[in-house]
């Protein structure tokens, strides 16, 4: 595939409750939020934005996740892996030329080591920390994802490196948005024909988070996250992006999902 295309997967989705996205709201009401990944096609090479959950702890989910499936229950079969959609598309793992990864939070870097060709890009920081998280935060990654030997990594520099346009034609930058991660960063999209995209991820969960009426259930620094939000804000204003929040479960479904695409 050589074409500029934008495709939308969905690596299952989560069990939990409605106090773990919506910070104080809800409370032990159950729901069921998606767990998303893209990819996206380009002349000069495929990338994929992170890759959902794994697919290989599907046969022990509390061996591979930990105790945190109690609170975030994976509901996902392996042919919602990231390869096994991959495939359908008729997309072998030596295409892909890049897998570019929001954080490395298990439900986000299920692509990680699967594709022999790829350079990996994430933030230094969020790399880092990904091997020392502070206690609260441990749960939610799972080093066997990320810790693999002979991948090549390229680390993102913060706001040093705040806009980086990996294929230098404007196609996809990244954005530096801290809070719900030490080193998150969300991706800015432009598309031939259906324009700006942005990919907020986990910098915003849901709209009421993009629209500040609610924080999210987890992060790692609250102000951070506030102002991380406002900043991709005045992005999408700029840009007139249509804004993808990272699980919102009323939004999620009304967007074209794989074999379709933006373009």
């Amino acid at each position: 595939m050589s074409d500029i295309r934008l495709y939308m997967f969905q690596s299952g989705t989560q069990r939990c409750k409605a106090h773990d996205i919506r910070m104080n709201q809800g409370g032990d009401a159950d729901c069921e939020i998606p767990v998303p990944w893209f990819l996206l096609t380009h002349p000069k090479g495929n990338v994929i934005i992170d890759g959902g959950l794994a697919a290989e702890g599907l046969s022990d989910p509390r061996g591979y996740w930990g105790d945190v499936v109690d609170s975030y229950q994976p509901v996902m079969t392996e042919a919602q892996g990231c390869l096994a959609q991959l495939a359908k598309l008729g997309l072998s793992s030596e295409e892909i030329g890049f897998v570019v990864l929001s954080h490395l939070h298990s439900d986000h870097s299920g692509a990680i080591g699967r594709f022999p060709n790829a350079t990996h890009i994430v933030q230094r920081s969020e790399y880092h920390y990904a091997f020392a998280p502070d206690w609260f935060a441990a749960g939610a990654y799972v080093r066997r994802d990320f810790d693999r030997p002979g991948l090549k990594w390229h680390f993102m520099e913060g706001a040093a490196t705040d806009g980086y346009d990996l294929y230098g034609d404007g196609v996809l930058r990244m954005i530096f948005t801290p809070g719900h991660s030490v080193g998150h960063q969300s991706f800015l999209v432009q598309l031939p024909n259906a324009g700006a995209i942005l990919l907020a991820v986990d910098a915003a969960y849901t709209l009421d988070h993009w629209n500040e009426k609610a924080l999210p259930g987890f992060m790692a620094s609250a102000v951070d996250t506030v102002r991380s939000v406002g900043k991709l804000r005045m992005l999408a204003e700029q840009t007139d992006a249509m804004v993808i929040t990272g699980h919102d479960l009323e939004t999620w479904p009304r967007l074209k999902q794989a074999p379709n695409y933006y373009d």
